[in-house]
């Protein structure tokens, strides 16, 4: 597993009530890298944030990690 995909499992299963529940998949095309994040419907409120703030912290954090 890439360094991203591995952190970002490692974050959200800290966040969720239902971490065998997270799945992250990571793809590479010609726009970049796509990291999708499926997690059980009952934590989806978690992981998004109030307005969605949990969510963008989380897109910053890659991006740092990203850029190492």
């Amino acid at each position: 597993m890439e360094k991203d995909a591995g952190f970002l499992e490692y974050v959200v299963k800290a966040l969720v009530d239902n971490p065998d529940s997270v799945k992250v998949n990571r793809t590479v095309d010609e726009m970049g890298v796509l990291i999708t994040l499926d997690v059980h419907s009952d934590d989806m409120g978690k992981i998004i944030g109030r307005s969605g703030n949990t969510a963008k912290a989380v897109r910053t954090l890659l991006r740092v990690v990203g850029m190492k």
